[in-house]
């Protein structure tokens, strides 16, 4: 199996294993969080044995889901899983937005460096871009969850945020164009 491939379904099988339980379970969210903690440990195990790394992103993200899952569970509590995009997303905008702080390269040069070539203002706007983007994300999973009722909220998290992020990364491209190097 190629990596892209490996890497896609780690990244979202977690989820569409938490969105099927959920689905066939009557729409149980106390019935769809253990698979979704355990097929997310098992994702951040097998990109570990492919990358021979621990991945930061699926690692905290992992950490992440096992905390505010447990803790839904424990409560009987959905208030605990439908903050935890936004407890993602603001970390990762706040990383973005103080990364200077912390180091002399961008964040984003570091994870896509490799495979993206730009100079140092076309990695500074993008990182501005995504920062905004993420907490944008974060106030949407806010207003969500907190007016529409718990299946609404479970397909928005399962079908709305993939297409809305792939859309925000496709318009990045005539910037990435515009300054790459």
């Amino acid at each position: 199996m190629n990596k892209s491939l490996l890497k896609f379904i780690t990244d979202f099988g977690p989820l569409l294993i938490f969105f099927t339980v959920y689905s066939k379970s009557g729409k149980d969210l106390s019935a769809a969080i253990p698979p979704l903690i355990i097929a997310t440990i098992i994702a951040v195990f097998i990109s570990y044995l492919v990358e021979k790394k621990i991945p930061y992103i699926p690692l905290i993200g992992g950490i992440i889901i096992s905390v505010f899952g447990g803790l839904t569970l424990y409560f009987k509590n959905p208030v605990f899983l439908y903050m935890k995009p936004t407890i993602i997303n603001i970390f990762f905008g706040l990383a973005l937005t103080f990364e200077g702080f912390f180091t002399k390269e961008h964040i984003l040069k570091k994870i896509l460096g490799k495979s993206i070539s730009l100079s140092d203002e076309g990695w500074k706007i993008l990182t501005i871009r995504w920062a905004i983007f993420f907490f944008s994300l974060a106030l949407l999973n806010e207003y969500v969850w907190r007016t529409q009722t718990e299946e609404f909220w479970v397909n928005f998290k399962v079908w709305g945020i993939l297409p809305i992020t792939f859309i925000f990364t496709a318009f990045q491209m005539f910037l990435i164009n515009k300054y790459k190097i």
